[in-house]
């Protein structure tokens, strides 16, 4: 494994231990040259996934399905709850699972961003309204009032068709 402080090409791993609930392997490895400590996750791929974004008068752009950018939004919505990292590990680890065993090599972003959104609706009212405000682009206050309200009735099993 290369260094990412010297781009030395040989490490020695120190320490492995499952993560992300068994579905990742983390390693803390050294560099033999410059001495750094780093940390590696080791993850199965089933197959290299394509997304789908909608662009610009109807456009659609490919790029490769990356699980950083569900981590770091996640995170974001989830900044300051008192939320664990594993169980953020485990919404993406479960939202990247689904993904991979769909059996499609293409899936759009916005089935990404609908299983994301099920699973913080799961896992906090308050991450999961966040996700929403920027993935369905809330522009007033009103429209956090009315999603709110959905949620709500989610939380206490209210539902209008009674």
């Amino acid at each position: 494994m290369r260094c990412p402080f010297c781009a030395h090409d040989d490490s020695q791993v120190k320490d492995s231990r499952p993560a992300e609930d068994n579905a990742a392997i983390r390693r803390r490895r050294q560099c033999s040259s410059c001495g750094a400590r780093f940390t590696t996750f080791e993850r199965v791929q089933l197959r290299e996934i394509t997304v789908l974004k909608s662009g610009e008068e109807g456009e659609e752009r490919r790029e490769p399905f990356d699980r950083l950018k569900i981590e770091k939004s996640v995170s974001l919505a989830c900044r300051k709850r008192r939320i664990d990292r594993e169980r953020i590990d485990q919404l993406v680890s479960g939202v990247q699972r689904q993904i991979e065993t769909t059996g499609d090599a293409e899936i759009h972003s916005r089935e990404i961003g609908e299983m994301v959104m099920d699973g913080l609706r799961q896992l906090d009212s308050v991450a999961y309204i966040r996700f929403a405000s920027v993935y369905r682009a809330f522009n007033e206050a009103r429209d956090f009032e009315e999603f709110a309200g959905t949620v709500r009735d989610v939380a206490t099993g209210d539902t209008q068709n009674d």
